[in-house]
């Protein structure tokens, strides 16, 4: 039974703490538009993406304000077009004509970003699949919308290093083809190991080959959040400190459960995972850094950052499990360094260097991550 504590609390987190549905995500299934002439091909994406998530936003919109929950984004993954387009593409420029569809198609509907423009080649490439690589800066550089991912390993096949070395080249050709956007290219860019099949989060989402032919997956994040939690109980035990995460991360996953089967049943669309990533802000109080403050560092980066970060890892996803049976996708602590105001002012102080992040890498939910590097 819920009582008007539990509401206030839930109120006071989304007033006052910066509680929020960071996106909802529809993912479609691509490969019944596979043709081997590319105008099909892509007039088939366009037509499928928009007589599935034609009602994504408004039913978002709809949502937000009848709960009164923020929902911040309405997101697209698709079935990477690495695989997808394969018949019919013989040259980077024709991968680049199915970018341009998938962004004017998520340009139509409204939705904020769409990926899966990627490749799985954690084992190796294949000849299509290394002239999309070829693609990808030019892809980047041409759409608004359109975010590109490839994973380059797996804990099961270990690290694909041809990959690796291919990646490093298309990184730098992404930055040097959006030069004129601040190379905006590379921030819709992501390279991954063991990359989840339902990650709802922006720019590594796909609709992975083991999902369906549609699912709704919804990102909830509040760093806020844990943050006043950890304020309340400042000088207890560290079994009092990793209770109270694993109970703050019970109740967030709760409010993205909802607000992911509410948008399921409106969209008549399966509901697939919970992804409880604290993803921070540049805004006051939506910090990872601050968190890892209050657990009692002086900056990210001191003695016990990686040790810090494991624990609070650890305790969100213990707390996920707790409060549903469907948490997937990531589901952790993210480290993006020019998007946390905390992670800012330890970089600007000394105490964060670029080895010091790798090796917090290790025990989080992602890699190095929005790193503006002088060039």
């Amino acid at each position: 039974m819920i009582n008007i504590t539990e509401v206030a609390e839930t109120n006071a987190m989304i007033e006052k703490e910066n509680l929020d549905v960071r996106t909802i995500t529809m993912g479609i299934n691509l490969f019944d538009c596979i043709d081997g002439d590319l105008d099909k091909l892509c007039k088939n994406i366009y037509d499928k993406i928009r007589s599935k998530a034609g009602r994504l936003v408004e039913v978002g919109e709809h949502i937000s304000k009848s709960y009164g929950i923020p929902v911040v984004n309405k997101r697209i993954s698709v079935t990477p077009i690495a695989t997808v387009g394969a018949a019919a593409c013989k040259t980077p420029a024709d991968y680049v004509k199915i970018a341009k569809t998938l962004d004017e198609a998520a340009g139509s509907i409204g939705v904020n970003l769409i990926g899966g423009y990627s490749a799985i080649i954690s084992k190796g490439m294949t000849d299509k699949e290394v002239i999309f690589l070829d693609s990808i800066p030019e892809a980047l550089a041409v759409t608004t919308r359109l975010c590109s991912s490839v994973n380059v390993g797996s804990t099961k096949t270990g690290i694909n290093m041809d990959a690796v070395r291919k990646m490093g080249e298309i990184v730098k050709l992404t930055s040097e083809r959006s030069y004129g956007t601040e190379s905006l290219g590379c921030a819709k860019l992501v390279v991954f190991c063991n990359a989840p099949d339902d990650n709802p989060f922006m720019a590594g989402a796909f609709h992975g080959m083991t999902e369906g032919e549609a699912v709704i997956n919804v990102g909830v994040s509040g760093p806020g959040v844990v943050k006043a939690a950890l304020e309340s109980v400042r000088g207890e035990s560290f079994e009092v400190l990793c209770e109270t995460i694993k109970k703050t991360a019970f109740k967030i996953t709760r409010v993205g459960q909802l607000v992911a089967r509410e948008a399921a049943r409106q969209l008549n669309v399966p509901f697939g995972i919970v992804d409880l990533s604290l993803a921070p802000t540049p805004a006051v109080g939506d910090s990872v850094a601050d968190i890892l403050k209050e657990i009692g560092l002086e900056h990210p980066g001191a003695p016990g950052t990686t040790a810090a970060l494991a624990l609070l890892n650890d305790q969100v996803k213990k707390g996920g499990v707790m409060a549903s049976s469907y948490v997937g996708g990531l589901s952790g602590a993210f480290i993006p360094v020019s998007e946390d105001r905390g992670m800012i002012e330890a970089v600007n102080a000394g105490a964060l260097t670029l080895e010091k992040l790798e090796a917090m890498t290790c025990v989080c939910s992602v890699g190095l991550d929005m790193i503006a590097i002088p060039g």
